[in-house]
């Protein structure tokens, strides 16, 4: 995380430079008066979905908790939500757009899958089954490890082809390796 903090300070110059061009470019196209009510009424807008983004975030946390779910995803949406109201009510015309996109449903999944995988990589595993529940995972045999066969009494045996358990469906459990000697 550190390493990227380097990159802040040069990020925060060109956002500016972007903003301004693109005011300077809206104010020309509408006039100088239209462009800062549009960032004005933009703004006033971000602050009311702010509150209200806040207050269904807290919802969804408090439902999914008092229902014994795991409140990952609701946390996660409500992150997502919260960050689209913040980037509409600074006042901005790129921010602003940027922070409409985050609050439109087909963007806020996209971003809630990315936040929830950025997420579940940077917490250990037991960790991320508690915020987000279990999770499908699909195991894939390479070369470089072959499987063992199965054994009964030392002796290998024909295990057959694989059989599906449940239907198919993704079964709540833990992988656990087997010991090697």
């Amino acid at each position: 995380m550190r390493r990227y903090l380097r990159f802040v300070p040069p990020a925060l110059l060109l956002a500016v430079v972007l903003e301004l061009a693109v005011f300077v470019g809206v104010g020309r196209v509408i006039g100088f008066g239209s462009a800062v009510l549009l960032v004005f009424a933009a703004s006033l807008l971000g602050l009311v979905l702010l509150r209200r983004e806040g207050m269904r975030a807290w919802r969804g946390f408090r439902s999914s908790v008092e229902a014994r779910q795991p409140p990952g995803r609701q946390v996660t949406d409500g992150l997502v939500g919260l960050l689209g109201a913040l980037l509409l009510a600074t006042p901005g015309l790129v921010s602003g757009v940027v922070g409409l996109l985050l609050l439109v449903p087909p963007v806020r999944r996209l971003a809630r899958g990315g936040v929830q995988r950025a997420a579940e990589r940077r917490v250990s595993s037991m960790v991320a089954g508690d915020l987000f529940g279990p999770r499908t995972v699909r195991v894939r045999r390479g070369a470089s490890r072959p499987a063992p066969e199965p054994t009964v009494d030392g002796q290998v045996v024909d295990a057959g082809p694989p059989q599906v358990v449940d239907g198919g469906r993704a079964i709540e459990g833990e992988i656990v390796e087997p010991r090697r000697p």
